[in-house]
């Protein structure tokens, strides 16, 4: 009777226990769907307002892909080759002035278009020719270039093709990575004469036709440890801000290689000496010393102490210019016979400070002095140059000129671009992944990730011949006042000694 009784009651005290179990079970089942609930409305409520005030992007990420590259040995087949544009976008800028020298430079091929013939002849003194079919890129290479600046270049365009992919039309072009430009208009003038060859490179002059493109070190120069443009232009921007203007060194300064050109040898005679002083402080810029001391003495943004920088070119034109403007500094450019893409947007005493050429030492002397007399009109100029470069010359802008250059290039080709037999694909893959050191820093700090949820810049339209005469007119009028000046100031010096 007592196990009986004991038994009954451990069965009822169960029941008990395993209905009270389920009451809880159920009040916690039925309180985490009431949470879910408002959980879910309230996300649901989150998401309406972000809809309403939030526009789409075009964030579709474009990953590097070496383990596809290792396991395929081909360039991937994934990349995006159409491009969505968010319509409630307001319409891209206006491109800057110096875009319109594009239809300049593609003048001479206005009437007649570029035929086959015309780019095979270009091939003479070709580094490579690039190919580029429904948005992919092929490489036929005939001569490595000096360094690096056919692979950084060849990476500036593939970077092009990850910004914009699809926008690009189907094109062939031949490219000279030499600094001097070499097809001669002489050659191409009169009315029997053939059409010159279509050839890109970095820079060109009155005297020639080549076509000018952006140079490899937008994206990097590896052997002088030269960051890519969108890092250094950061850098060069803060050194300006830790050295004010007035408080700057009061002279002219150069640094660089003076053995590569008579002119810059003739600079050198301008430095300090104990017999005179002509306001300038020069250096001899020793590259391998350099490598080997950890470009210790080379950093861009640390040379932004003067108040004065001059610029003069090599054997042809120098990357180093648009690194002398960004600094604040008044810039003194020795008379330049080459221009590259942006330096014909300049305006003498607005950007820049004239200097003769024959006469360095006592031009460059007078600059200085009439700078440090008019320290505010000097500071305009300084400000003037570098607003240029970081506003007009910024990386966006870099692609847009690739980009347009390209398109209205390929508009004048008269045949359908074909794929050399001889040509290897190239894409961001087959060049970044087997690189290393520096070259593979400067790829993975320039690679191009996300394609740009914007148009390029609106292409401005061509000059007409009044327009371009009155720029020339305008520059060359302020070359003249400059000198006009400076004969005035040593015509006093005379009178006073």
């Amino acid at each position: 009777m007592i196990r009986r009784l004991f038994m009954q009651a451990v069965v009822q005290s169960s029941t008990a226990f395993v209905f009270f179990l389920f009451l809880m079970l159920g009040a916690f089942v039925f309180t985490r769907l009431l949470q879910s609930s408002d959980i879910t409305g309230s996300s649901a409520q989150k998401s309406i307002v972000t809809a309403k005030t939030t526009k789409p992007q075009n964030n579709i990420e474009i990953p590097l892909n070496c383990n596809a590259l290792n396991l395929t040995r081909t360039c991937p087949r994934d990349y995006p080759t159409t491009f969505s544009q968010d319509p409630d976008r307001p319409l891209p800028p206006s491109c800057p002035e110096y875009f319109r020298w594009i239809h300049e430079d593609l003048r001479p091929w206005a009437h007649t278009g570029i035929t086959r013939d015309m780019v095979e002849r270009a091939k003479a003194t070709a580094n490579f020719r690039l190919v580029i079919v429904s948005g992919r890129a092929y490489l036929e290479t005939y001569e490595k270039a000096f360094q690096t600046r056919d692979v950084f270049t060849l990476w500036g365009i593939l970077q092009l093709l990850r910004r914009y992919p699809g926008r690009l039309p189907d094109l062939e072009m031949m490219f000279d990575c030499v600094d001097w430009p070499v097809i001669k208009s002489v050659d191409y003038s009169g009315p029997d004469a053939p059409a010159p060859p279509p050839l890109f490179r970095y820079c060109g002059n009155e005297d020639t036709l080549d076509i000018v493109f952006p140079d490899w070190s937008f994206w990097g120069w590896a052997e002088t440890n030269i960051k890519p443009w969108e890092h250094l232009l950061r850098d060069l921007k803060e050194g300006n801000e830790r050295t004010r203007w007035l408080e700057r060194e009061p002279y002219a300064y150069w640094k660089g290689n003076p053995d590569v050109a008579e002119t810059r040898l003739d600079l050198i005679k301008c430095n300090v000496s104990e017999q005179q002083d002509w306001n300038a402080r020069l250096y001899r810029q020793d590259w391998v010393r350099e490598s080997q001391q950890g470009y210790k003495q080379s950093d861009l943004a640390n040379q932004c102490i003067h108040r004065y920088k001059i610029y003069i070119e090599g054997s042809a034109w120098s990357v180093s210019e648009k690194y002398i403007l960004a600094c604040d500094s008044v810039t003194l450019i020795v008379k330049p016979h080459y221009y590259d893409f942006f330096s014909r947007g300049l305006m003498p005493i607005h950007h820049y400070w004239p200097v003769k050429e024959a006469d360095k030492c006592k031009s460059i002397k007078f600059a200085v002095d009439w700078g440090n007399s008019h320290r505010q009109k000097a500071q305009e100029i300084g400000n003037a140059a570098s607003e240029f470069i970081q506003e007009e010359l910024k990386i966006d802008y870099v692609y847009d000129y690739m980009f347009h250059l390209l398109n209205e290039y390929a508009k004048l080709l008269t045949f359908k671009p074909t794929i050399p037999r001889n040509a290897t694909e190239l894409c961001s893959e087959t060049m970044a992944c087997p690189a290393d050191g520096l070259e593979k820093k400067f790829m993975m700090d320039s690679l191009v990730k996300v394609p740009a949820d914007t148009c390029p810049c609106t292409m401005p339209p061509p000059y007409d011949p009044s327009s371009l005469l009155a720029i020339i007119r305008r520059k060359a009028n302020a070359i003249k006042l400059v000198q006009l000046w400076e004969n005035k100031y040593w015509q006093n010096q005379t009178k006073q000694s």
